[in-house]
């Protein structure tokens, strides 16, 4: 398995012998890679009980013109924190550009704009991400925990959640029902 140095923009997927079980069939939008660690956002799991309307209630904002689209299950770390991954056609002043394919936004703004249907033409909404510390990624991919795919704005935004797992891996070719758990050696 060939990665790039740093996958910023990349799909981290979850192999079957993933031993964290947060992170079965993970599929992961990552977001930043560098030196100084990873962020991801989890986008293959929706969350229970609460939807967008419910999101906006909490925050004050009228939900206006905005859909009750489901929450993604962004990952472990912070759960509380909201994340808006979506298309370039909008950007805030702290909207983060991720290798040219998307956005991720973590300010109020973007809500706003979604509910105002001033936002985003694509747009999904995560509460908490996943990271990683310097190293740690890298360090779990030679262990075999994870597989990167190319992220694609069909996978991200039109893909129902639960074929997003076996739909990335058969972008690169992978059936994922010839997927082993065990590590194999040579």
């Amino acid at each position: 398995m060939n990665a790039p140095a740093f996958l910023s923009g990349q799909l981290l997927l979850a192999l079957p012998g993933m031993g964290d079980p947060r992170f079965s069939r993970a599929v992961i939008a990552m977001c930043a890679h560098d030196e100084e660690g990873a962020l991801g956002i989890g986008i293959g799991r929706l969350m229970p009980r609460i939807r967008l309307h419910d999101l906006l209630a909490q925050l004050d904002i009228d939900p206006g013109e905005a859909p009750d689209a489901a929450i993604h299950a962004g990952g472990p770390v912070e759960p509380q924190r909201g994340f808006v991954l979506h298309g370039l056609d909008w950007g805030g002043q702290d909207t983060l550009h991720v290798g040219g394919a998307w956005g991720l936004t973590s300010t109020l703004d973007v809500l706003r704009a979604i509910a105002a249907g001033k936002g985003p033409s694509r747009w999904l909404v995560a509460l908490g991400y996943a990271g990683w510390a310097p190293g740690q990624l890298e360090e779990e991919m030679t262990g075999n925990a994870w597989f990167t795919a190319p992220a694609s704005e069909k996978l991200l935004f039109d893909t129902p959640v639960e074929q997003r797992w076996p739909a990335a891996f058969a972008a690169t070719g992978v059936d994922v029902r010839l997927l082993a758990p065990e590590i194999g050696h040579a």
